[in-house]
């Protein structure tokens, strides 16, 4: 998926979750759009890797595209770390929202992604969307 796909990602579900909980909707959904784009820190030609570049390019040489960054062991290493750091719940919670939506669009992808890393059992559902085609 795209960056503009991962942050329409984020931001739905953070608007879809701010409507059932007390969270702040704007720091949820801010949040929730840097969460969506974290992930693809490990390829060097995304949002956040152009950013980033000496972070992408170690992240991409230890553990390669959709390995670690896609995976639960992720998602629970940035949780640790957000509960630690981030005293503001919205935000904590619109990061790891965004890295979930993420998760999920980019298993909708033909590459699927390796969720359960460090086991290299790729995971995708059994539709999948072709980056940058006509359904994304």
């Amino acid at each position: 998926m795209t960056g503009k796909t991962h942050i329409m990602g984020g931001v739905a579900t953070c608007i879809a979750l701010a409507s059932i909980t007390s969270y702040d909707q704007i720091l949820l959904t801010a949040a929730g759009v840097a969460g969506s784009l974290i992930p693809d820190i490990c390829h060097r030609g995304s949002k956040v890797g152009r950013k980033f570049p000496i972070l992408s390019k170690v992240i991409s040489g230890l553990s390669g595209h959709r390995t670690f960054t896609h995976s639960l062991l992720f998602l629970v290493i940035v949780g640790v770390l957000l509960s630690m750091f981030v005293p503001i719940q919205a935000v904590q919670v619109g990061v790891l929202v965004g890295i979930v939506s993420h998760l999920i669009l980019d298993a909708a992808t033909k590459n699927g992604i390796k969720l359960l890393y460090p086991s290299k059992v790729t995971i995708r559902f059994p539709f999948t969307n072709r980056i940058g085609g006509a359904v994304e």
